[in-house]
């Protein structure tokens, strides 16, 4: 993907996703399979006959959404039988551009000070105002480059 179509597909997906980050969506303490269901005044029999299966297999189900050994497929079933629709997203904690630059300022921060120690060690050290601007800049491409280095560890 080129930089331009990754920086087009980043902004339509926070667009996407801006909602959801603004309305923090609170799981129930005890599931949203039970919540549901007893909202709607069905016992376990009852969805377990609409999903075809054994009462103790709906608590099984609402015990492990709880403790989060629940699998997608089971809580699609168990949404569509609760006439429901399973909702899966990530929900970035803060507007995608944002991790981008504080990854990049980070990974910067490391690497010139890791050069800046080097220089200090021959005595030829470099004054904090140059550090900082050196870090915009280093900052600023790779941003423009949307370098996968981005990531690697250090």
């Amino acid at each position: 993907m080129s930089n331009k179509q990754s920086v087009l597909a980043r902004k339509n997906l926070d667009k996407r996703l801006s909602p959801l980050r603004v309305e923090r969506i609170i799981t129930p303490s005890r599931g949203w399979t039970k919540a549901i269901r007893e909202s709607l005044g069905m016992t376990t029999r009852q969805l377990a006959e609409r999903m075809g299966v054994a009462p103790s297999r709906v608590t099984a189900i609402e015990k492990a959404e709880t403790t989060g050994a629940i699998t997608l497929k089971t809580l699609r079933e168990t949404a569509e039988a609760l006439d429901c629709q399973l909702v899966y997203a990530f929900v970035p904690t803060k507007p995608l551009d944002n991790i981008l630059y504080d990854q990049a300022e980070r990974k910067v921060r490391n690497e010139l000070a890791h050069l800046n120690h080097t220089m200090r060690l021959e005595n030829q050290a470099v004054s904090t105002e140059d550090l900082e601007g050196q870090k915009h800049r280093i900052v600023a491409d790779y941003l423009a480059h949307f370098s996968r280095k981005l990531w690697d560890k250090e």
